[in-house]
């Protein structure tokens, strides 16, 4: 999807190709927050 709307960056609608990008990262912080707070939830403390 960003390959497909990479002209679109130096043309009129940055938008396009910026969103896609925007919404990847979006996933792989929610990833990496559900991962940690997992990890705290079942750690076991002695």
């Amino acid at each position: 999807m960003i390959k497909e709307n990479y002209n679109f960056i130096i043309t009129n609608r940055p938008m396009l190709a910026l969103v896609p990008g925007v919404a990847i990262m979006l996933t792989v912080l929610a990833f990496n927050i559900l991962g940690n707070a997992l990890r705290d939830a079942l750690d076991v403390k002695s």
